[in-house]
């Protein structure tokens, strides 16, 4: 299981953003897929608490489904962004039904300028395409919370171990991250700050 992505493959995707060196020690949390009924409440009343804002790469579908839940997230001034309509992997899908995806979701958020990928997959010809309008988001650190074989602490460990100044930290808003982001999402926060790191939504 890696954490952080491979060097070499960062490299090789250079146009793509995996961490934003700064010099103020931000961080960036991000949540993707939702909004969801039982992931989406919980998520924003932690956040709350620790008076912090993230960043939510949403689904169309699920907006469509949960409106409320994805106008509080903006109520409470996090950031929107895209993360397809219908969830496709950019591998496995043709580039014209995987670009209508995508619009079909940003119809829901026009103003938006970020997006990341399902999976994080996505071709060549798919970045050439959409880095002409969005800054395409990727990660520095992936929670691994919607993985069965992760028990919580493990997370939180990896989580504290690999992060750093500039890092982009993927959590999942969706129930079956749930079960692993409930009795660690907190304390990681926490922990974080006690490190010095702020939390940015600037992109």
């Amino acid at each position: 299981m890696f954490v952080r992505p491979p060097k070499l493959i960062r490299a090789l995707f250079p146009s793509l953003v995996w961490r934003k060196e700064n010099s103020q020690n931000n961080i960036w949390l991000t949540f993707d897929d939702g909004p969801s009924e039982e992931a989406t409440p919980f998520i924003l009343n932690i956040l709350e608490e620790e008076k912090i804002k993230a960043t939510f790469f949403l689904i169309g579908k699920e907006i469509k489904k949960y409106p409320d839940l994805y106008k509080k997230i903006i109520t409470n001034g996090h950031i929107v962004a895209n993360h397809s309509y219908s969830h496709k992997n950019g591998y496995l899908c043709n580039n014209l039904t995987y670009f209508d995806d995508i619009e079909k979701c940003q119809e829901l958020m026009p103003n938006n300028k970020l997006f990341r990928p399902p999976y994080g997959k996505i071709s060549r010809s798919q970045i050439k395409y959409l880095k002409n309008k969005y800054q395409i988001i990727l990660w520095d650190i992936l929670s691994w919370d919607f993985s069965f074989r992760e028990i919580p602490k493990k997370i939180k460990t990896n989580i504290l171990k690999n992060t750093s100044s500039g890092s982009i930290l993927v959590f999942h808003n969706n129930k079956k991250s749930l079960k692993n982001l409930t009795p660690i999402l907190k304390e990681t926060i926490q922990e974080l700050k006690k490190r010095g790191f702020s939390f940015s939504t600037t992109w």
